[in-house]
């Protein structure tokens, strides 16, 4: 029997109660593949990381949901950078070794910010649906659409549905019966991001952009991430695609909707850069004993 330590973390928080949750294994040596999978179904949290030396960054992470491993995702590098930072003392500038590649990080207290891992540039592909398919699967319209839907990548791959308001991003509710439609990543995985810009509202010099983001559990239902830092670097990634004015900084509100409010900023610099902001919240320790 052997017993490993994890952490509790909410990512993109501004309170105990809201952000993304993130479970953090400090020092996952000794688990195998299995081990990491149970043990993030166990959890059952959108995604949980383990910790393992590297010999190209501060640390190696491997990246879990309930049923699958992912090559990069934006929460679990904000969360695990924190624990890093405090398990090894590297300092306020650290970088992570994902299956992606290596991602740097930075932070001002317990706000960190991370460079999308897309060093071949930003990778883009035409859904196989059509627009109007794309909106019924989400209970929309074709006229709620702001331009055709499209697959980006900056680390992981998702498929981005642009909305012409924030109130279509509001009343996207998507239809699990229609799920067998629904394209797949090159990670096997069904997920639609749905965004608007809010005409108008602007905070410290920010564009506000209202997103969702669905995706399907390994059961076929379909869930709701509260926060999702991948879709938002690909956000970055769709700005680059549609050649929009350099540089440019967002605020994306998500997980409204779902009682776990999230603030994630996106920056994309002159030079492409795209990278990712947010704060990271401890809210627990423990030991599981496997």
């Amino acid at each position: 029997m052997a017993s490993y330590a994890f952490r509790l973390l909410n990512v993109f928080a501004s309170s105990t109660f809201s952000g993304n949750q993130l479970c953090v294994f400090e020092d996952a040596r000794g688990m195998d593949d299995a081990t990491m999978l149970n043990l993030a179904a166990q959890f059952n949290l959108s995604e949980t990381t383990f910790i393992l030396p590297s010999e190209q960054a501060d640390a190696r992470v491997r990246v879990f949901t309930p049923g699958f491993e992912m090559k990069f995702a934006g929460h679990p590098a904000i969360g695990t950078a924190q624990v890093v930072r405090d398990l090894r003392q590297t300092g306020d500038a650290l970088t992570l070794e994902f299956q992606a590649g290596v991602v740097p990080l930075s932070c001002t207290g317990d706000a960190w910010t991370f460079t999308a891992p897309c060093p071949g540039g930003v990778r883009t592909a035409a859904p196989k649906l059509d627009a109007a398919a794309i909106a019924e699967l989400v209970g929309l319209d074709k006229d709620d659409l702001l331009a055709d839907p499209i697959w980006v990548d900056t680390g992981a791959d998702q498929l981005l549905v642009p909305l012409a308001s924030v109130n279509a991003v509001r009343r996207a509710k998507p239809d699990a019966s229609l799920l067998g439609r629904w394209q797949t990543s090159s990670l096997e995985r069904k997920s639609l991001y749905v965004f608007a810009f809010d005409e108008g509202n602007v905070q410290a010099d920010r564009q506000v952009v209202v997103a969702r983001y669905f995706y399907a559990t390994p059961g076929g239902a379909i869930n709701e991430d509260p926060g999702t830092g991948s879709a938002c670097a690909n956000l970055g990634g769709w700005l680059l695609h549609r050649k929009a004015a350099l540089p440019a900084g967002v605020l994306v509100e998500q997980g409204d909707q779902t009682g776990r409010p999230c603030r994630l900023q996106l920056d994309v610099s002159t030079d492409g850069r795209i990278q990712v902001g947010g704060r990271a919240l401890e809210i627990g320790r423990g030991a599981v004993t496997v």
